[in-house]
């Protein structure tokens, strides 16, 4: 008994250590991303003109240009080609946005506020995390694997991906660069955890709301769907249907052949509708009401009409062809005119294409589905900035336990530092000194979406092999 009180007192101070050091460093990054705001601010203002840290859909100069039309000048906030984000956003962060009388941009409060999000977004994400982490132990007891894979060293997915989101450089940029972008992945991550956790409500307004701002975490509704539908990610479900089969072969006691089917049953998710059905009636009532407050808001300057014109329309039809880290701009730019709502609907569709193969393929695991929606998304998007890479890469940390066998990781990492460091010195090349064209900042463009296009492969295939080795495991277990 003295040496059983002993293990448990060895085990619970190394979670207490834990949970401190995780505390610490997330600390850490908060009081980091806070001296950044308030001892360099005038570094922090040339962020803000950077194609990959702002687009013109995100940049908060663009929002502080549209609320001084809408408030000063009396006119619409979409009148010019500045502004073309949601009227919403524009009445919650347009006051923040205010020069006072010393000259002073009041821009400080948005840092703050997106800090806070960022923050709150990292809580988010180790929540999921451990929800993840404690439905994989299940489905691994059920299957027979846990002294296998207690044997083996688990990482703690939650914190890692909290921290990682809050130490990644991309997302400490985003946070300081006058981006509305912290928002936006605030509320990707806020839908998953809501579907993770079955909170429907939660799940659909912050669905309702990233779609709202972004247009693109529209194709999140089918992961959320199969998370508040099948649970959090497990085995495939015939894994558990071939060692039910297997044990109930081996087995002709009637005590025995009924506790196996009872402890299969319990494994094995079924797919529940009534989440579906409160998820869309939920989702129905918070796009209403974000419509009716939106109508309220833009009535005197064209109603709701002249809103999806001037912000959907404007993501769908590429208006703006400033350079960014994306690959449309310079398509568009050289393609001619005739082609170009030929081009528009192909590249469009080029998302929606992938969307019903990989649910198909990977509906067992509807978390790491929304990973992959989102790096296919941050590549195929119209405005891509560094905020889309800081998302996919703070949800990719979910699955390091999946994910250890990737073939290219380093190649990624590697390829990560260098597209991001290259791309600064591009554009300067080609816009300032004059020393280059836009092909030197193009191919950086395209080395990220080689990148993006490698990430997706090799995670969807590691995923893959991963439940192929899991298949192969249960199957020597329940032969022996």
């Amino acid at each position: 008994m003295k040496e059983e009180d002993e293990v448990k007192t060895k085990s619970s101070t190394m979670k207490e250590k834990k949970l401190t050091r995780f505390w610490e460093w997330a600390i850490s990054a908060i009081i980091f991303r806070l001296i950044l705001i308030f001892f360099f601010p005038d570094h922090l203002s040339q962020l803000a003109s950077r194609p990959e840290v702002s687009t013109p859909v995100t940049s908060l100069r663009r929002l502080a240009e549209g609320y001084w039309l809408k408030k000063q000048a009396s006119i619409s906030p979409y009148a010019g080609s500045m502004y073309h984000g949601s009227p919403l956003l524009l009445s919650v962060l347009g006051p923040l946005t205010v020069t006072d009388v010393d000259g002073q941009s009041s821009h400080i409060l948005c840092s703050l506020l997106f800090v806070i999000a960022d923050f709150v977004a990292a809580l988010l994400l180790r929540a999921t995390g451990q929800k993840l982490q404690s439905a994989y132990f299940q489905s691994s007891n059920s299957l027979g694997l846990d002294k296998i894979l207690g044997a083996s060293e688990i990482y703690a997915s939650g914190d890692i991906s909290a921290l990682f989101y809050l130490w990644n450089p991309l997302t400490i940029l985003t946070c300081v660069g006058s981006s509305t972008s912290p928002i936006e992945n605030f509320l990707v991550i806020l839908s998953i955890y809501g579907a993770c956790t079955r909170l429907v409500p939660l799940a659909a307004v912050g669905w309702v709301l990233a779609t709202h701002l972004s247009l693109y975490p529209a194709v999140l509704g089918i992961p959320v769907i199969l998370l508040l539908g099948y649970g959090p990610d497990s085995p495939p479900k015939k894994l558990f249907l071939q060692k039910n089969s297997v044990e109930t072969a081996d087995h002709s006691s009637d005590s025995r052949l009924h506790h196996v089917k009872q402890g299969t049953d319990s494994a094995i998710s079924s797919f529940s509708w009534k989440p579906i059905v409160l998820f869309i009636l939920w989702a129905s009532a918070w796009s209403i009401y974000i419509l009716a407050l939106c109508g309220i808001s833009v009535r005197q300057n064209g109603g709701l009409q002249e809103m999806f014109k001037r912000t959907y329309g404007f993501i769908l039809t590429v208006e703006d062809l400033s350079p960014n880290i994306g690959v449309l701009w310079y398509f568009f730019a050289e393609v001619f005119d005739f082609f170009r709502n030929f081009f528009l609907l192909v590249i469009h569709f080029n998302i929606l294409f992938m969307i019903l193969p990989l649910a198909i393929r990977m509906k067992h695991r509807p978390c790491f589905l929304a990973f992959v929606y989102v790096a296919i998304c941050s590549m195929l998007k119209t405005y891509p900035s560094v905020a889309d890479s800081a998302l996919c890469l703070g949800l990719f940390g979910l699955f390091i336990n999946q994910l250890l066998d990737m073939h290219f990781s380093f190649v990624l990492f590697c390829g990560y530092v260098g597209v991001n460091l290259l791309s600064p010195v591009m554009h300067n090349l080609w816009i300032w000194r004059g020393t280059g064209n836009a092909n030197f900042y193009y191919a950086t463009a395209i080395a990220y979406a080689a990148l993006q296009i490698i990430l997706v492969v090799d995670s969807a295939s590691a995923m893959l092999n991963h439940d192929r080795w899991l298949r192969k495991l249960t199957t020597t277990i329940t032969k022996t």
